[in-house]
């Protein structure tokens, strides 16, 4: 019964992914649920580990996970210095937080998720990502995310980081100049927000649409970024950064490389144990790589995003 659940809640989003699917050996399915908001499931499949999907759609695998949440994290915190205050949104199962925990200049994260569900899974079933959550610096705020950032004081953030499902249903109000303009407002003069936007080869035209939003909204740089993640549509993913007017930041040139970053930091982010393991992913050169478009994707995006600064 399960396995013909998973297959009918895979055909749930074919708008979203034109009729495309991908196959995962099933070995055992340990969850099954129904939240308030959405249908969850944690299954063990042959070959990548643990798999969580949110109304039949994967969002993320014990074997790929690495290569998402280091970038849609490090693009962000490793393009201005020493970013102290940083908000998630959405991010349930804790690897963001994981992610920005590394960054020992930071003082308060705080995360807005939506579904509680999300988060009791990802504890229970993903030990080794949702440990950002025993981070002290981190502030677990459930309810939504729109509503959350409307009521955040001018000027709060450094970095927001969004990790949102697809723009379909209660999450395409994160895709819309509202909520982006709710952003803006608050961040810090020179402050950067990176958000999850769709696959190049899949959704151009929500790609373009999100970047003149963007675009509108945001004063500083507005810049799209991608990596690789086998397990998402088309096996690539994308990313939206943008800063407001201040500092200028150069989301393209990693200035605060984290490989070079002390991260022997205990829990209380004072000198002690080494609590992360080494980067699976992410480094200055991906950082540099991330920016650079295929041609299709660079005709239709280039007019709308921020130069490269000339060397």
């Amino acid at each position: 019964m399960l396995t013909k659940h998973l297959g009918e809640l895979c055909c749930n989003k074919l708008g979203m992914y034109g009729g495309e699917a991908h196959s995962l050996k099933v070995e055992k399915f340990l969850f099954e649920g129904k939240s308030d908001f959405q249908d969850v499931v944690v299954f063990e499949s042959a070959t990548y580990g643990k798999v969580l999907v949110l109304d039949g759609v994967i969002q993320l695998t014990e074997r790929d996970e690495c290569s998402y949440q280091e970038m849609i994290t490090h693009l962000p915190l490793c393009s201005i210095p020493s970013p102290k205050k940083v908000l998630v949104v959405g991010g349930g199962d804790g690897g963001v937080l994981r992610e920005v925990s590394r960054h020992s200049s930071i003082k308060q994260i705080d995360i807005c998720e939506i579904d509680q569900m999300v988060v009791d899974v990802s504890k229970k079933y993903f030990p080794d990502i949702a440990v950002g959550f025993e981070d002290p610096r981190v502030n677990l705020h459930i309810g939504d995310g729109v509503a959350f950032l409307k009521e955040a004081p001018a000027g709060a953030y450094d970095a927001i980081i969004v990790d949102s499902s697809d723009p379909v249903g209660p999450a395409q109000q994160l895709f819309e100049r509202p909520f982006f303009q709710s952003m803006a407002k608050a961040l810090r003069p020179g402050g950067v927000v990176c958000t999850q936007a769709e696959s190049p080869w899949l959704h151009m035209h929500i790609i373009k649409d999100i970047v003149s939003a963007c675009r509108q909204t945001f004063k500083g740089s507005v810049n799209y970024a991608w990596t690789s993640v086998p397990t998402y549509p088309s096996g690539v993913i994308g990313f939206m950064l943008c800063s407001t007017e201040g500092p200028v930041v150069n989301f393209r040139q990693a200035i605060n490389p984290i490989e070079k970053l002390d991260i022997t930091t205990n829990r209380n982010g004072e000198p002690g144990v080494q609590v992360q393991k080494p980067l699976k992913y992410y480094n200055s050169e991906m950082h540099t790589a991330a920016f650079s478009l295929p041609q299709f994707a660079r005709t239709v995006l280039e007019p709308l995003l921020t130069p490269a600064p000339s060397s």
